[in-house]
């Protein structure tokens, strides 16, 4: 199905772009991350990962619908990430200890890939706007999109499955 093709290209680009954008404040921007900034960092990699394996599995229709529902699992989880990010974490003075560094520190992220996985900042510090609204908010809004989105390509590439079942059904 080419919606389903695009639509995995459509997150796999989106998710690259946010990490791109990620780094590129943290590089060049000089705006540290905290433990919290990156497990979503890790999120959006793994988003990325499923979306290049439904791109490239696509056309078989059980690795399709799999790649969408663990892309909706994992988009939830980063709105709940997020979410705790703006509401608890942004205005605690230290994430040490926190779910998130327990995760990204025992995950070897951190040590495997500094420039991308590394903690730098405390939550506090970490706190910034963009444009008005709160870095982390950003993030928020982009994995609730994805699991809106990839919750309907589900709902959607489940429905053809079932109609492409009923026709087979009919053949016979």
């Amino acid at each position: 199905m080419p919606h389903n093709k695009n639509g995995f290209l459509l997150v796999l680009l989106t998710a690259l772009a946010a990490l791109g954008i990620a780094l590129f404040s943290q590089h060049v921007l000089d705006m540290a991350p905290c433990s919290w900034c990156i497990l979503q960092r890790i999120l959006f990699v793994l988003i990325a990962a499923f979306a290049l394996l439904g791109f490239l599995g696509s056309a078989f229709r059980p690795w399709r619908l799999l790649n969408w529902g663990l892309i909706v699992v994992t988009a939830s989880a980063g709105i709940a990430v997020a979410w705790h990010q703006v509401t608890v974490a942004a205005k605690a003075f230290s994430c040490d200890q926190s779910f998130a560094d327990r995760v990204v520190s025992g995950s070897g992220l951190e040590a495997l890939a500094p420039w991308l996985f590394g903690i730098y900042a405390t939550c506090l510090d970490a706190s910034v706007r963009v444009l008005g609204i709160d870095y982390a908010a950003w993030g928020l809004a982009l994995f609730a999109l994805y699991a809106v989105y990839s919750l309907a390509m589900l709902v959607t590439s489940w429905r053809s499955n079932e109609r492409q079942m009923l026709k087979r059904r009919e053949r016979r």
